[in-house]
C-alpha cells in the first residue's frame, strides 16, 4: 500500500467498510433547537436597556445563531465601550463563554468563562479568570438571573484571593425594550 495515494486509501477504507447500516442509519439528529442545554439562556434572549440604579449605562442584545446552536452578545455602553460574547456549549456539554472588547489589551478586555453552576433555577453562573502583567490573576464570575417581571439580574463579582471572598464589580437590571 506504499505506492497507494490518499484518495486510493480513502476509496479502499469506503469499500471495506461499506455504507453504514442499521440503527445508526436511521436514528434521527437532534438539532442544537432540539436540546435542552441549548435553551439554557433562553431567558436572556433578546434587546435590552441595562440598568445600574436609574442611570442607564448600556444597551445590549443577546441573538440566538448558527441554528441555535450558540448565542451572541452585542453589548453598547452608555460611555462609548463595545463589546461581544459568544456563548457556546463545548463537546463536555458546558456552556462556554468568550468576551472580546474594544480594549483587548488590558485586562478584562477579554475573557473565557465557563458556566460553573445554576445557584438556584432561575439562575446562571460562569466563572473564568482575569490576568493583569503587573498584578496577577484574580476570579472573575458572573450570575444571570431571570426576574419576575420579565427583566434579568447580572452581577459580576471579582475575587483577588482564588474566591475566599467576592466584590461586586458590577450589579445592573436588564429592562426588555419593546
Amino acid at each position: 500500500m506504499r505506492s497507494c495515494s490518499v484518495f486510493g486509501r480513502a476509496a479502499l477504507l469506503a469499500v471495506l467498510v461499506g455504507p453504514v447500516t442499521g440503527a445508526a442509519q436511521s436514528a434521527p439528529q437532534l438539532t442544537c433547537v432540539d436540546t435542552p442545554v441549548y435553551r439554557l439562556l433562553d431567558f436572556w434572549l433578546g434587546e435590552w436597556d441595562v440598568f445600574v440604579g436609574d442611570e442607564q449605562v448600556g444597551h445590549n442584545r443577546i441573538s440566538k445563531v448558527l441554528d441555535g446552536c450558540a448565542i451572541t452578545e452585542d453589548w453598547h455602553g452608555a460611555a462609548g465601550t463595545h463589546g461581544m460574547s459568544l456563548f457556546y456549549v463545548d463537546p463536555d456539554g458546558a456552556w462556554q463563554q468568550v468576551w472580546v472588547t474594544g480594549r483587548a489589551t488590558l485586562p478584562g478586555g477579554t475573557k473565557e468563562k465557563r458556566l460553573v453552576g445554576r445557584p438556584d433555577d432561575r439562575s446562571v453562573r460562569f466563572q473564568g479568570r482575569i490576568r493583569h502583567p503587573e498584578a496577577g490573576e484574580w476570579l472573575d464570575r458572573t450570575t444571570l438571573t431571570g426576574l419576575a417581571d420579565g427583566s434579568v439580574r447580572q452581577v459580576i463579582e471579582i475575587s483577588h484571593d482564588n474566591g475566599r471572598t467576592w466584590a461586586v464589580n458590577f450589579d445592573a437590571i436588564y429592562r426588555r425594550v419593546d
